[in-house]
């Protein structure tokens, strides 16, 4: 198991964009009631050098990965999601709702269907339901389903993420545990996304939101890294 000191010096400094991304975000603090596309980059920067943090591992990773490609593919779709959701008091918010389905069925399938782990499954289903009995006397009109068939969606990609965490043998990596906490982030964030949208106001709903988002985005980014860069870190020292 590489130690989470070997995986800060090596990844750490490719985050440096992000973390400065992050910040600018939350300093500019931009009103969402007069959406622009200024606004949007400043949503968006975050992701962006989410993308330029993969793309630092070389092109040949992400030839080589399809785990990272996927993921990567999945952060080009997140972006596409952010943008719309600038405009989801101007009609496109369910825009926004396909283009983060779409990242969750990539990250799905990133994460693979190894192990199957039906308990963890049943547990996200038992959640998942429960989220959305909540949620549905507020739903009406076509968000009535289309909210429904996302809780599946990111579900099930929760369920995958958390499915690869195995802490008691020889396959625990950290890869795998930074995928599980940034799919239980992600569904956080969505759900506060969901209960202040449609149910009622969530106090510091976009602090909450925004900051489980980033966090989750860097997670699974940082998941579909492998430990082979810290491998070859310990080999030159």
């Amino acid at each position: 198991m590489v130690s989470p000191v070997t995986v800060v010096k090596s990844e750490g400094p490719k985050l440096v964009p992000f973390f400065k991304a992050t910040c600018v975000y939350f300093v500019l603090w931009l009103p969402t009631s007069s959406p622009s596309w200024f606004s949007a980059l400043i949503k968006c920067l975050p992701i962006f050098s989410l993308w330029v943090f993969l793309l630092a591992h070389g092109l040949n990773f992400l030839v080589a990965r399809s785990s990272a490609r996927k993921i990567f593919a999945g952060l080009i779709f997140s972006a596409l999601g952010d943008a719309f959701l600038i405009w989801q008091e101007q009609g496109y918010f369910s825009h926004g709702l396909l283009m983060f389905a779409i990242t969750h069925i990539l990250y799905s399938s990133a994460f693979g269907m190894k192990p199957l782990n039906l308990r963890a499954g049943f547990v996200i289903f038992l959640i998942s339901s429960f989220c959305y009995s909540l949620l549905y006397s507020y739903l009406s009109g076509p968000f009535t389903y289309l909210v429904g068939v996302y809780i599946i969606i990111i579900g099930f990609m929760g369920w995958r993420a958390i499915a690869g965490v195995q802490l008691f043998n020889d396959l625990w990596t950290w890869t795998k545990l930074s995928a599980c906490i940034g799919a239980v982030l992600f569904m956080v964030s969505d759900l506060s996304i969901a209960v202040n949208k449609f149910c009622f106001p969530v106090p510091y709903s976009r602090a909450i939101i925004m900051a489980t988002y980033y966090a989750a985005q860097m997670l699974i980014a940082l998941s579909a890294v492998e430990c082979r860069d810290a491998d070859d870190l310990k080999k030159t020292n």
